[in-house]
């Protein structure tokens, strides 16, 4: 059953689908997916393409737009859209601290998130595809993992895909998540100084909140525990355009004069929170590094705590004893996470049989790819935080007939920032009009 209704500039159509949970099982048990249509008004949507859209994360449902924004206006001149949640988001049979229980026991918990990947997510859009295209192929547009899903797409199924684009999600591979995190953490280290350079004075600001913090861990509204380390990974504001400005702007006012002398204010509390909480988005920290493991006798094993350990640089304790400043982090998810968090701490033994857990299967096919003959177009932004830019264009590379629009106009959620401009760059490299 679908039901319609009106935005400004478009009619949506809500659908309702049931999938396997386990596609090597059909008749097995079943989850429900989710999607909204998109078609703008005065369009007749017999007459469009299918563009399925795959939002980045993992763990995050598909952007709720209002009307036209962002990339929506120029995708609906030609298209019929449809924004997914993919399985385990938004109204996708979500997972989380509240639904996960009904599994049982951690074990099974972690059993049933081995199926919340790439590959279960291809094949749900080709479970789906048949019934709204009437087995016609259509266009995919995957942003950061919705580029990754976007490539595992290409490499299992590309008699799906009439063209594929992709936005700052060109995965590397063959990396493992301990060469993805080797990666990152120079990275990381970039953005941080480069928002130093920008704003000197946070320095010092930072330090002195660090320090507060490594004396006396402060309580966030909803009771997530804001200790040193959970204060660093406020580093994924470095990862979006105005990122260095808005942790610019959050970091001025983190302290008031009480009558007990200076505390962290009420204000900054609250935005940290709404930054760090992963109530909205629990797969993320679950499945994270379970994104990038493909060797079926490795555990990703906490890879980018493992890693972190060998950047000195990263660890506020040594930087606070000396004179150097407090870096932060960003796109990485610790054990500690599960301690601090109220929407992560009952899922933590889930977590750690995760990180354990051996058996994850290849996600891509080289060979499959080099003889690609689907038309693809990816925007690659010049030292991207969350997926590295030497990886994305190696693997660009490997992609027959890809074309690739490098650009430091934008950064990680250039998709959203630029639009309509991003969109209409990429549309041009696939039909050969750049």
């Amino acid at each position: 059953m679908t039901t319609s209704y009106r935005q400004p500039g478009v009619v949506l159509t809500d659908h309702h689908f049931t999938v396997p949970l386990d596609h090597d099982d059909p008749a097995g048990e079943q989850i429900e997916l989710y999607a909204r249509e998109v078609v703008a008004t005065g369009k007749d949507p017999r007459d469009l393409p299918w563009m399925v859209y795959l939002e980045g994360g993992p763990g995050f449902g598909a952007r709720r737009f209002t009307g036209r924004q962002a990339w929506l206006e120029r995708a609906l001149r030609d298209y019929r859209v449809l924004l997914l949640d993919q399985r385990g988001t938004g109204r996708s049979t979500p997972a989380n601290r509240q639904t996960l229980p009904l599994r049982g026991t951690p074990d099974r918990q972690a059993e049933y998130l081995a199926r919340f990947r790439a590959d279960s997510i291809v094949r749900d859009c080709e479970a789906i595809r048949p019934a709204l295209t009437g087995g016609a192929p259509w266009t995919v547009l995957g942003q950061s993992f919705g580029g990754f899903c976007t490539t595992h797409y290409l490499s299992t199924a590309p008699e799906g895909l009439s063209t594929a684009l992709i936005t700052g999600g060109l995965p590397s591979l063959t990396a493992t998540a301990d060469e993805v995190y080797a990666a990152a953490y120079p990275r990381m280290e970039r953005k941080n100084l480069a928002h130093y350079d920008r704003y000197p004075m946070d320095v010092e600001r930072v330090r002195r909140i660090a320090a507060h913090l490594a004396e006396r861990p402060a309580t966030l509204p909803g009771g997530h525990r804001l200790t040193v380390e959970a204060f660093q990974s406020l580093g994924t504001f470095l990862g979006s355009g105005d990122g260095s400005h808005q942790l610019h702007y959050l970091l001025e006012n983190a302290f008031v004069r009480t009558p007990a002398g200076p505390a962290l204010a009420d204000a900054f509390l609250e935005g940290v929170r709404e930054r760090l909480s992963f109530a909205g988005h629990p797969l993320y920290a679950l499945v994270h590094e379970a994104i990038y493991a493909q060797d079926p006798a490795a555990p990703t094993g906490w890879a980018a705590e493992r890693v972190r350990a060998v950047h000195p640089r990263f660890d506020a304790a040594k930087a606070l004893a000396g004179d150097e400043p407090v870096l932060f982090t960003g796109e990485t998810v610790h054990p500690w996470h599960f301690t601090t968090d109220p929407a992560l701490e009952p899922l933590r033994e889930t977590a750690e049989l995760l990180a354990a857990r051996t058996g994850w299967t290849p996600l891509y096919d080289p060979a499959r790819l080099a003889a690609n003959e689907v038309p693809v177009a990816a925007a690659v932004y010049h030292d991207d935080l969350y997926v590295d830019t030497a990886h994305s264009l190696e693997t660009a590379r490997a992609v027959r007939g890809l074309r690739t629009w490098v650009t430091d106009e934008f950064e990680h959620d250039g998709v959203r920032a630029g639009g309509p401009r991003v969109l209409d760059r990429l549309l041009a490299l696939v039909h050969d009009e750049a």
